[in-house]
């Protein structure tokens, strides 16, 4: 399983038209992108994994992340096992334990201790009848206990929403032999009003979630930072510009210590593929 270089990350791979998805998909393979990553809020995140497996014969596909409180993980394990017996060891099973307002909204306090759940889920994934290998797995951590989790029983970590001075604290706290994939929100704009009237509210989104606000408090930014967007918080988050600067930014990870970036293209309609961005990119990385 290669996961070298750069990958994508897109929200509309997984919740867009499973054909669109699929030509694209086809086309980020001959690009040359490492990795494929779809998120998952619910709903059949591994048809979404085995269509854009069948579309591509190279790229590794992650799930960035599958949401363990609404999987059984020998299900999982199973679904892992026959994917990857069809299409080879090319499913990267990215685990994620998600955000309190999102699983309580549903079941008011069912969101408690969410190291002990993954620790669950992961003995799920190693009692079943086809374990997931655990080179086959990563998990979304932030702080430091799930970032020591991830090295201990997974291969490594695909931080979100994060700065290059956090994947330097990630990997500090992995050590030398654990795979470091953060993910990198990008915007193609010109300057920064245009940059910010893509990105400043799919941010504020982000931010009511606390697992992200509190790791980004770690970071240094407050509370002013947060109500406002400011431009310090943007600008570290969010990279804009043309493909320079986004390369400069995936640079920027790699010297702090990641292994693979894999880069999210926001644009005005999320709902859209940006495939023109990634062409963009994909020649600039040749």
């Amino acid at each position: 399983m290669n996961l070298d270089g750069v990958g994508v990350w897109s929200s509309p791979l997984r919740y867009g038209d499973a054909g669109a998805a699929a030509e694209a998909a086809a086309e980020v393979d001959e690009l040359g992108f490492t990795a494929l990553w779809i998120p998952d809020v619910g709903g059949p995140v591994l048809d979404a994994v085995e269509n854009l497996l069948k579309a591509t014969t190279r790229t590794v596909v992650a799930t960035g992340i599958l949401n363990m409180w609404m999987h059984e993980p020998h299900d999982v394990a199973a679904a892992h096992a026959r994917l990857t017996a069809e299409h080879g060891p090319r499913f990267l099973l990215g685990l994620g334990i998600s955000h309190a307002p999102l699983i309580d909204s549903t079941e008011p306090g069912r969101y408690r201790k969410p190291l002990a759940m993954t620790k669950a889920f992961l003995d799920g994934l190693d009692s079943a009848p086809q374990p997931v290998p655990v080179d086959s797995r990563v998990l979304a951590a932030l702080g430091p206990k799930m970032l020591e989790l991830a090295a201990e029983r997974s291969r490594g970590a695909h931080p979100y929403l994060v700065t290059p001075e956090h994947t330097a604290i990630a990997r500090e706290t992995l050590g030398d032999g654990a795979l470091l994939a953060p993910e990198q929100t990008a915007i193609f704009a010109a300057d920064r009003d245009e940059a910010r009237a893509v990105g400043a509210g799919w941010l504020a989104a982000y931010l009511s979630m606390p697992n992200y606000a509190n790791n980004l408090r770690r970071l240094g930014f407050t509370d002013d930072d947060f109500a406002t967007i400011s431009d310090r918080l943007f600008d570290a988050v969010i990279v804009w510009g043309d493909e320079a600067n986004v390369l400069a930014r995936v640079e920027q990870h790699r010297a702090a210590g990641a292994d693979h970036v894999c880069v999210q293209v926001l644009r005005a309609d999320q709902r859209e593929i940006p495939l023109e961005e990634w062409r963009r990119l994909a020649a600039a990385l040749r």
